[in-house]
């Protein structure tokens, strides 16, 4: 057998051995099952631009509208979420031991929320944080999760 040299080695891992040409110059990599992945593409969001200090500050009055909205429910003897948050990462704990944890995710400028439910993305678009594949609003997602894991009606809303 041969011995391979510097020159092929190089060439390989350029481009893979198996693609075919879907046109405009542009080559599809046949190892993808692209059956599986077209239905989990992002939802296309005309996203709003924002600085690393207006995600900042945005996310921040998210997470402490959420906080407000819990603490209040709490002192009027509503419903016992309890809340704690360290920098962008906030937990909701129910009585029942379920969480909902919201995550700030500076680098993608996205809001996550992890409940029951499943796993969701938002990014900032037009004053909404708006869920990446479907376009649902967060505050929408939040107040179904959480009624759902309270097992009692709350909602939520964005800061004034």
């Amino acid at each position: 057998m041969p011995a391979a040299n510097a020159n092929d080695a190089s060439k390989a891992s350029k481009e893979p051995a198996v693609t075919t040409d879907i046109g405009c110059g542009t080559k599809l990599w046949r190892c993808f099952n692209i059956a599986r992945i077209l239905p989990a593409m992002s939802f296309a969001i005309a996203t709003t631009p924002l600085t690393d200090s207006e995600y900042l500050t945005r996310t921040a009055a998210v997470l402490d509208s959420i906080e407000v909205a819990v603490d209040r429910w709490l002192q009027s003897d509503l419903i016992d979420i309890d809340s704690h948050r360290t920098g962008g990462l906030l937990e909701l704990s129910f009585p029942n031991g379920s969480k909902i944890v919201l995550n700030t995710q500076p680098p993608l400028h996205e809001l996550w929320l992890a409940a029951r439910a499943g796993g969701f993305h938002f990014k900032h678009a037009s004053g909404h944080w708006l869920d990446t594949k479907d376009g649902r609003d967060f505050f929408d997602v939040l107040s179904s999760c959480a009624t759902s894991q309270a097992g009692a009606a709350v909602q939520f809303s964005p800061p004034a």
